[in-house]
């Protein structure tokens, strides 16, 4: 369950090890994949010495060392590198932070739950590297994405969403999906549509098939990565188990694949574009992912 566990954050207090006045880093290690995508949005890729297990963007990450999973950061390889910072997300913090303290590695762990906490997670970041007015200009153009969708949908019938962030592939089992409190939920609503989805307490919870057959939406977007090549599957297909619901009968089920749409980074405002794509077709009837 990849995508859920990169979604999933912790609530208290997030780190603030590093300080405006400590050198520019030379040699960043990123353990989550958000961090890497805003890392090389504000162009900071040449400080990159390595990237977590899960980071897929930009096309270069294939060069970069890989340090961890999720919460289980290689400390030996992470001394070995020599890095100057190691920047995560909030969620890895009580896992992390503890150990790199331990080895005297200076890090940074950013909030990551809602669309505030992802501007200020590019700004934080940016006055981490020495990118500072490159970070407030990418959360400045990301900001500015998400409300030209929000104004574009406004006063629009608001169809009814679930937004579905994990499942086991090639079924509609241990289903996962964004609830109230995640940065996808709000995107919905940016988006012009309810969120339906019940309340969790992470952000992001577990619901049955026969729970989607009573929510009945209108509307599902199923962000589930899943493998490619022979073993890909067909979402449409997947979701023709639960016929009498409005969205699948509608010919409503929408696939987003690529994993960086369910990452808080920069890409949000893409991701909010698309999501009105989905919702509301009459007002963006073409997006390119």
């Amino acid at each position: 369950m990849v995508s859920l566990i990169a979604l999933q954050t912790c609530k208290g207090p997030v780190s603030q090890q590093v300080q405006r006045d400590e050198p520019r880093p030379a040699r960043i290690v990123s353990i989550s994949p958000s961090v890497t995508e805003i890392l090389y949005g504000i162009g900071a890729w040449s400080q990159v010495v390595a990237v977590s297990e899960y980071c897929t963007y930009p096309a270069d990450v294939v060069n970069k060392p890989r340090v961890n999973g999720w919460g289980t950061t290689n400390l030996e390889q992470v001394t070995a590198l020599k890095p100057d910072l190691v920047i995560g997300v909030d969620a890895q913090e009580t896992l992390v932070l503890g150990k790199l303290n331990a080895i005297g590695v200076r890090s940074l762990f950013v909030k990551s739950q809602n669309l505030e906490d992802v501007y200020a997670a590019i700004e934080q970041i940016g006055r981490a590297v020495g990118h500072a007015s490159e970070a407030t200009e990418l959360a400045a153009r990301t900001r500015s994405e998400v409300e030209q969708v929000r104004t574009a949908v406004a006063n629009r019938p608001r169809p009814r969403v679930l937004c579905v962030v994990d499942r086991v592939p090639g079924t509609l089992r241990d289903i996962y999906v964004a609830t109230r409190g995640s940065f996808l939920d709000e995107i919905v609503g940016i988006a012009g549509g309810e969120a339906i989805a019940p309340p969790a307490g992470s952000g992001y919870g577990k619901i049955s098939k026969e729970a989607v057959l009573t929510l009945d939406p209108e509307v599902i977007i199923d962000m589930v990565q899943t493998p490619k090549g022979k073993l890909a599957e067909d979402p449409k297909l997947v979701w023709q188990e639960l016929t009498e619901v409005r969205a699948v009968q509608a010919g409503r089920v929408n696939s987003m694949g690529d994993a960086t749409a369910i990452h808080p980074s920069q890409f949000v405002g893409r991701t909010t574009r698309l999501f009105a794509h989905y919702i509301h077709p009459e007002v963006f009837p073409q997006v390119s992912y």
